[in-house]
């Protein structure tokens, strides 16, 4: 089949409990973009039970359409299911390219997909446009994050691609919106090796930095474990969280949910302050799309300051105490 007979751009609506995973609203904004060259229709494709009240969501945020696929087993995600549902509605369509975010949920079914549609997947991208032959590339870390990849594919379709959470920003919602429901009948059973006896929500500690409108990242240059303790009281001053890059969580000083970059969390906070981070480009993936970016480094040529809009060249060990007790006089 020719690759003129594919056209769409589909998002993967994914959703637990009724609940549309914010990454959907990243992936249909971006979507605006693609249509842009393509002038294909962008389709969110929700699959579930009863989940029929969240298509106006997707029409709000950049929906044209939604394909709504209801079955009993597809209540709670089983990969199986999931897979046959997405197949036989991917075969029936033929979009040209098919989005999932790079949750545990996407990492995990988009790879079915690629084999049971016979295509391409490029996985975590950051990044996703046209070159200047018009042909869509996704951008991903590529050798461990020491380069940025531009990945095409060129022959088969549809282009698929997982995408990390916080790479793009939601619209503002369009106020009663309105598309065209597509409702999908598929056979699909649940899957017999596999059985949900309960689902619950994930417990917010709240030390998450996920969703932290501040944050305060310590990185390889800070000498000491007992320094992080100037590092989060500027945090706790800030109303923010305490966070770092990998060397630190490698060392044991803080926890792998504290990790910012390729391999821990993706974060759009207002503010970051990088402490000693040099800004490799695993690190960068994380957290480039903040708010505002303030960065301390004693090396000049670091690569953080880059991508940073106030950087000091100085030693942190002078600075952060400096900046806590400022901080602490306008308080008081």
């Amino acid at each position: 089949m020719a690759k003129s007979d594919y056209k769409g751009i589909w998002v993967f609506a994914e959703q637990q409990n009724g609940k549309l995973n914010g990454t959907v609203l990243e992936l249909l904004a971006k979507s605006q973009e693609l249509k842009e060259h393509t002038g294909e229709e962008i389709s969110a494709v929700l699959l579930g039970k009863n989940v029929s009240h969240l298509t106006d969501t997707l029409f709000a945020y950049g929906a044209d359409k939604v394909i709504l696929v209801e079955n009993d087993a597809l209540e709670n995600y089983s990969a199986r299911p999931y897979e046959a549902a997405l197949t036989q509605v991917a075969e029936k369509y033929k979009p040209s390219i098919i989005l999932y975010g790079a949750t545990s949920l996407g990492r995990d079914l988009a790879p079915r997909l690629m084999v049971s549609l016979n295509t391409g997947l490029t996985a975590d991208a950051i990044d996703l446009g046209f070159d200047k032959d018009e042909v869509f590339y996704q951008t991903t870390p590529a050798y461990g994050g020491s380069i940025l990849a531009h990945i095409v594919i060129l022959e088969a379709r549809p282009q698929m691609a997982t995408v990390r959470p916080m790479m793009f920003e939601p619209i503002e919602p369009r106020v009663g919106a309105k598309g065209e429901i597509i409702t999908e009948t598929v056979t699909v059973e649940a899957d017999p090796d596999y059985e949900v006896l309960e689902t619950a929500p994930k417990q917010d500690t709240g030390d998450s930095i996920e969703g932290a409108q501040v944050v305060v990242a310590g990185g390889r240059g800070i000498k000491e474990e007992s320094d992080l303790a100037a590092l989060k009281e500027l945090a706790e001053l800030l109303g923010g969280k305490l966070a770092a890059s990998r060397p630190l969580v490698d060392n044991g000083w803080l926890p792998h949910e504290k990790q910012i970059g390729q391999s821990g969390a993706a974060i759009k906070p207002k503010y970051i302050f990088n402490i000693a981070i040099s800004g490799s480009v695993q690190y960068q993936v994380g957290m480039q799309n903040s708010g505002c970016i303030i960065s301390i480094n004693h090396t000049k040529g670091a690569p953080i300051f880059d991508i940073s809009h106030y950087g000091a060249v100085a030693d942190y060990r002078s600075v952060v105490p400096a900046l806590v007790e400022e901080i602490k006089r306008r308080k008081a």
